[in-house]
């Protein structure tokens, strides 16, 4: 998919990995739709912050656990642009819970995650995939985790979540092929706000890196956009980790 003039949703997109892919999605001349749920203020800003770059861009509000909210944010998107060529479904909540306080995982936890975590994004592609059916073309990220593969993150639940996501991926690019492509990204260790205050536990997770780097969201929106634009890959989880999995 050429990027110039595409329409991209991206969930979670006011912060960031989100606000990275956002940004150099309107580099490319692409017209981004930016969903947020509780940074209003943080979304208004990458949204005036593409505008002064002559971009195109809106904020919309929206849960993704919440599939009417869902339903009614793409349908505005689709109102304001025509259509969605694209959907980064990047919005994703975490809880740092020690992997062995078995105690602390309660279902409260799993539910929370779950509801955004997997349900939210199978909510955001389920609304989209009309859209790009119609037009016989569309693409489709899942932000996945490292998490996913390993087993290791921020607690068992969020490592849980991931995994699903990277079995959805999969399951989705078989239902939705040949018109619509679907993949995921699984980051390792990013810096980003998830771990102010929880370097000390990201570095500890993270482990050896033989890299020797923590990756930013500017690393992993590099890997996005190439999923969005190259048309051979479909059903993959591309790891961006610094060797982290090595």
């Amino acid at each position: 998919m050429r990027l110039r003039d595409k329409v991209v949703l991206i969930t979670g997109g006011g912060t960031g990995v989100g606000r990275a892919t956002a940004l150099k999605l309107a580099a490319e001349g692409a017209k981004v739709a930016i969903n947020y749920s509780r940074s209003e203020k943080e979304a208004a800003e990458v949204v005036n912050e593409i505008m002064q770059l002559g971009g195109t861009a809106h904020a919309y509000r929206a849960n993704v656990a919440a599939e009417q909210e869902v339903k009614k944010l793409v349908s505005d998107v689709a109102a304001s642009f025509g259509t969605i060529n694209g959907l980064v479904n990047n919005a994703s909540m975490t809880a740092q819970i020690v992997m062995d306080d078995l105690d602390a995982v309660t279902d409260e936890v799993w539910d929370s995650l779950f509801r955004v975590n997997v349900k939210g994004m199978f909510h955001c592609v389920k609304a989209v995939v009309p859209y790009m059916k119609k037009q016989q073309s569309g693409v489709i990220v899942n932000m996945g985790s490292v998490a996913g593969m390993t087993g290791i993150g921020s607690s068992i639940p969020y490592a849980a979540t991931k995994a699903a996501i990277h079995a959805m991926t999969r399951s989705l690019a078989i239902a939705l092929a040949p018109h619509i492509r679907v993949n995921s990204i699984a980051p390792g260790a990013i810096d980003t706000r998830w771990w102010a205050g929880n370097e000390e536990k990201m570095y500890e997770l993270a482990g050896n890196l033989p890299l020797q780097r923590i990756s930013t969201p500017d690393d992993i929106a590099e890997a996005i956009l190439f999923q969005l634009s190259q048309g051979s890959v479909t059903g993959q989880i591309f790891v961006i980790d610094n060797g982290q999995t090595l």
